[in-house]
């Protein structure tokens, strides 16, 4: 079974069960995201949202079932393949950032390339590209050889994205990166991320529970139309 262009995720009959005492099933029937699209996923807490992000990302495996990522299957991958295949064809950005603090502004910015040759391969002048990030997403030239442990929480999530786009991953996954801001500034980041992804060519698939977003978005997924979860199955 394939999934067909232009799909950038294709997941089908896909189920995994959290091993241990209390159990969570999660049963995905089916779900496409196109290339190029802004996609806002919305889910209260315990939803499954983190779980979802994982079988995409292949962190996890799913028991059962397909999950294609840029027109691969991963869920045939073994946990090594699926290591490199992330790297080379997605771009996270974690709720907490999760920069290192002592590195540079540009070390971490360029950090994932050290992991996919052939997304680096798509840079020309890795200095260069992490000061057109940082100049594109409104970080000031002086910050660049900042340590990142410096910076204010605004500052460090564009960091964060800084890093999730260098390379132009055709994917771009976003954890609630916007839960620690302010409306104003959301929509600032928000502004800049999505016009990134654009001039890449990226999708953007968003996890949130703030529905105030959805308008900005070029869809908007609630899990509870995808997903069927529950909890302490034997």
């Amino acid at each position: 079974m394939g999934a067909a262009e232009p799909s950038i995720i294709h997941l089908e009959k896909v189920y995994y069960r959290w091993p241990g005492r209390a159990s969570f099933t999660l049963h995905v029937p089916k779900l496409t995201l196109r290339r190029s699209e802004t996609v806002l996923l919305l889910g209260e807490s315990g939803s499954g949202k983190s779980t979802l992000l994982s079988l995409i990302c292949g962190t996890v495996s799913a028991d059962s079932g397909h999950i294609f990522v840029a027109g691969a299957d991963i869920s045939k991958l073994s946990a090594g393949k699926r290591d490199s295949f992330r790297a080379e064809q997605i771009g996270l950005i974690f709720q907490q950032f999760n920069l290192l603090p002592f590195a540079s502004v540009k070390d971490n910015i360029l950090l994932p390339l050290n992991f996919a040759p052939k997304r680096r391969k798509r840079v020309t002048n890795l200095h260069l590209e992490a000061e057109r990030l940082c100049d594109e997403l409104g970080l000031s030239d002086d910050l660049i050889m900042a340590r990142a442990g410096t910076l204010s929480v605004g500052q460090q999530q564009r960091v964060a994205a800084a890093r999730a786009l260098i390379g132009a991953p055709p994917l771009i996954i976003a954890d609630e990166p916007t839960s620690s801001l302010d409306a104003a500034t959301q929509t600032v980041f928000l502004s800049l991320l999505f016009s990134q992804a654009r001039a890449n060519g990226s999708t953007l698939l968003m996890v949130s529970h703030d529905a105030r977003l959805s308008n900005q978005f070029d869809r908007v997924i609630h899990m509870s139309e995808i997903i069927q979860t529950e909890r302490g199955m034997p």
